[in-house]
């Protein structure tokens, strides 16, 4: 397990997003990240500290063992553990996907099973959706397929770009039966015939342990599903929703962290302080706008979307730029930021958003 960078750090129940303790948290995983390298390097430190701060908690209402923070204060938590470190705040939103959609079902049983070791830390969870929403959607044929059987359902197939499968107890599947109709399922990793890749080494975030679930014949009870079988199931119950605007948060901040570095870069050098003010004022309205979107305001999700993929994307390239040639040494932290802002054009990345990055680099009206 890595080394703590403070070794006095003590984490401890983080009571709202203004709690001076974030700010300790943040710190002591701002520390770590840079040590989550590729797939041999899982985050298990970081997201033990987290679990004792409470952080798994914020997502969740009181009734299921959470904190109930509001949505504005959970994009909030995002923003502050992004700009810390991407690699497990990005585990998160897969953990949380999962709590949620487990917590949202009304299977008593399942939720008394699983809740309370996740929301402690104890056991870790994760979601095999993609393929439903933004992954493999060109195939004719779905990739994770359900038939009926006489206790339950066998599922066939497989689930692309599973976070930390293989260190997950339980995973909650996507499938699709032979009319179209689509389940979600808790599905735990020990089942017969579930098979779970180790971690793909990636341009960046190798560390969350992306990697695709193989199921060959797996059987999985009745009672184990959470939705479904319904048309457009991660549309319907608690828990809906693909990512989102939180993964929007998670843009904003990683930009958070390269304005940070050009500020203070900009306190010896006066000619940055400009370029400088201008990102933190463009990275605080956006900000501003996702805790809005969160809170009611009327938004456009794609826009924000695509809003969050330029702001990351020049304001890591930005810092590179500051930093020179130190910064394009192995190990600097610009560096990968640099590497970490891909990750937003490719994961759950909208066609319409990425449609209009692509007109944008080769100079075309969308």
């Amino acid at each position: 397990m890595p080394k703590s960078p403070h070794a006095g750090f003590t984490a401890k129940p983080i009571s709202s997003p203004s709690d001076p303790l974030l700010d300790g948290l943040c710190h002591e995983l701002a520390g770590l990240a840079s040590q989550w390298k590729s797939t041999a390097n899982w985050p298990s430190h970081a997201l033990s500290l987290c679990a004792k701060a409470g952080v798994f908690r914020w997502f969740l209402p009181q009734t299921v063992g959470g904190v109930g923070w509001s949505d504005a204060d959970q994009i909030r938590g995002y923003l502050r553990l992004a700009a810390a470190d991407l690699t497990t705040t990005f585990v998160i939103t897969q953990f949380i996907g999962a709590c949620k959609r487990i917590a949202g079902c009304e299977q008593a049983e399942l939720k008394a099973r699983w809740l309370p070791d996740l929301l402690s830390g104890r056991k870790f969870a994760t979601v095999g959706i993609s393929h439903l929403t933004t992954s493999r959607q060109y195939l004719g044929t779905p990739v994770l397929q359900a038939t009926i059987v006489a206790d339950g359902y066998l599922l066939n197939g497989m689930s692309p770009w599973v976070t930390g499968a293989a260190h997950a107890d339980v995973i909650v599947l996507a499938a699709t039966l032979p009319d179209g109709r689509e389940l979600l399922f808790s599905v735990p990793t020990d089942a017969e015939g579930l098979r779970c890749g180790a971690g793909t080494e990636l341009i960046a975030l190798s560390a969350s342990c992306t990697d695709s679930v193989t199921l060959d014949n797996v059987h999985v009870r009745s009672e184990l599903v959470i939705a479904g079988p319904a048309e457009g199931v991660l549309r319907s119950g608690s828990g809906a929703g693909t990512g989102g605007l939180q993964t929007s948060a998670l843009a904003v901040g990683l930009a958070r962290a390269a304005v940070d570095f050009l500020t203070q870069e900009s306190e010896r050098r006066q000619d940055l302080l400009p370029i400088a003010r201008q990102l933190d004022e463009q990275t605080m309205s956006l900000a501003n706008d996702l805790i809005g979107a969160v809170s009611g305001q009327a938004c456009d999700a794609g826009q924000l979307r695509g809003s969050a993929n330029r702001l990351v994307m020049r304001t890591t390239q930005a810092a590179m730029t500051a930093a020179k040639g130190a910064g394009y040494v192995e190990g600097h932290c610009v560096g990968r930021w640099c590497r970490e802002a891909l990750f937003f054009l490719v994961w759950s990345c909208p066609q319409p958003v990425a449609n209009e990055h692509l007109c944008e680099l080769a100079g075309i009206e969308p």
